[in-house]
């Protein structure tokens, strides 16, 4: 994957700007489109200075290191009319000022690109004239544009005087193929008004593609939907994206799902990871391995970083919504660097640095330390040997997500059968899935059947439930 992906802040709109931004890097996403509005950075404001400052702050210790600036805030100009002035407008001064102002602040934050569309031609208004005021509009827009040298993508918006891709095109060459002029598409408009999909507009778009919005559409409906709810190719763009080797922000576009951003925010991230072309590697995962390679001893600084890299959600948020069986993004992460660290160090060395690693870790790096133990082939006795270390501490604790990591592939071929078993039972105890448990078909044997007999008696005689996992066990012993 060569793009970075985000999410848009006019998503957060009942959050506190700095507070929405903490919330999207957590989730993982490295990017973001930032709608300025009246309470998200309003370029009005008195003390916008110092408001940059902190934004700009944010967004570097969050490393959320991709960012657009988007101009699409409704009532921002006009308290009565939606979206105006605009571009068309008797008076369009108010709107290219907003533009002027959004290009300063994007040369402030490094942004890629300030996002705009043309806006709704008024009814009384022909088209020769439309076609005459937006040229001129975007003649006077690409002034500040290159005082600043600031990129700005036309967006082609469904309703809106310019709504096709290729109308966004034909103007560029109109205004002699302005190297800072390029196209912000919204794959979600591609599915509601295009003649192609989206994935043929991103490669119509090509190397003019300044910004991508991300969304799932209806045909001749424009309403941003979450992934899954229209006929959005979801797999097929991102590839499409990753095919004309796409370097800028794909940010997730849902302006009317504030309401509940942080779970929405977090189904876009899941769904993407998803949609992800099989061999793309995160960014974040990617450049961590390309560190880890040039210099070992990074992985001590990368290891506790993964959770914000990535995002902390579970790989299979709706049948493992806590991560015990098949982990979570971060896990993911941590393992892929434990083995490329692997292949680097010596085994001795190796051992050492998980042992550290796991000692100094919080849970999280611990779970990673155990499930990228899981991930090796055929480790050394150094390692088996740290290993059986790490994975007895983590039965020893109640933190079920440790538990059912340490209790995967690496215990289910080195654990010895006396600690293996209590290590099931554990399971049981805690409530830990025993299909989080590696090898359980081959080692469950008799006195593992006693040990959960008794469990199960115990349980019966206080009048609790048997859990459907010791159950199965016991009936194992039937056939």
């Amino acid at each position: 994957m060569t793009f970075s992906l985000g999410y848009g802040t006019n998503g957060f709109a009942n959050h506190r700007l700095l507070d929405a931004l903490a919330v999207i890097a957590d989730l993982g996403y490295t990017g973001v489109a930032l709608t300025l509005d009246h309470d998200h950075l309003n370029p009005y404001a008195d003390d916008l200075p110092k408001q940059l400052e902190r934004v700009a702050a944010r967004l570097s210790s969050l490393g959320l290191n991709r960012v657009v600036i988007e101009t699409g805030a409704r009532y921002l100009l006009d308290p009565w009319r939606k979206h105006h002035p605009t571009l068309l407008s008797d008076d369009p001064a108010p709107r290219l000022g907003f533009l002027e102002k959004a290009m300063r602040i994007a040369a402030e934050l490094d942004a890629d690109c300030v996002s705009f569309w043309s806006g709704v031609k008024p009814p009384d208004l022909d088209d020769t004239t439309a076609a005459s005021r937006l040229r001129e509009g975007l003649q006077n827009l690409l002034l500040p544009a290159e005082a600043l040298g600031v990129r700005v993508g036309m967006e082609p918006e469904p309703g809106h005087f310019v709504q096709h891709l290729q109308q966004v095109l034909d103007l560029r060459e109109q205004l002699g193929n302005h190297e800072l002029f390029g196209v912000t598409l919204d794959v979600g408009h591609c599915v509601a008004v295009e003649p192609v999909d989206a994935a043929e507009c991103v490669r119509q778009a090509g190397p003019l593609l300044f910004n991508v919005q991300l969304d799932d559409m209806l045909p001749k409906v424009h309403e941003h939907l979450e992934f899954g709810e229209g006929q959005l190719d979801l797999p097929g763009t991102l590839a499409a994206l990753t095919e004309i080797g796409y370097e800028g922000l794909a940010a997730v576009e849902l302006p009317r799902h504030s309401h509940a951003a942080p779970e929405v925010a977090a189904r876009a991230f899941r769904a993407l990871n998803l949609a992800l072309p099989a061999k793309a590697e995160h960014p974040w995962v990617a450049d961590a391995l390309a560190q880890v390679r040039a210099k070992p001893a990074a992985i001590g600084k990368l290891f506790p970083a993964a959770g914000r890299g990535v995002g902390r959600t579970p790989v299979a948020a709706e049948t493992d919504p806590q991560g015990l069986v098949q982990g979570t993004l971060d896990d993911q992460a941590r393992v892929r660097l434990l083995t490329e660290l692997n292949l680097l160090l010596p085994a001795e060395a190796f051992a050492a640095e998980l042992a550290e690693l796991y000692r100094y870790g919080d849970d999280a790096e611990r779970r990673g330390v155990l499930r990228g133990l899981n991930a090796l082939d055929k480790p050394d006795d150094n390692v088996v040997g740290t290993g059986l270390q790490l994975v007895a501490d983590a039965l020893r604790t109640n933190d079920i997500r440790l538990v059912a990591a340490a209790m995967g592939e690496f215990a289910g071929h080195h654990l010895d059968p006396h600690s293996w078993r209590h290590g099931v039972l554990k399971c049981l105890f805690t409530g830990v899935p025993l299909a989080a448990v590696a090898e359980l078909d081959r080692r469950v044997d008799d006195e593992l059947r006693r040990m959960v007999s008794d469990y199960a008696a115990e349980r019966s005689a206080a009048g609790r439930e048997v859990p459907a996992d010791a159950r199965a066990i016991l009936e194992r012993g039937e056939h």
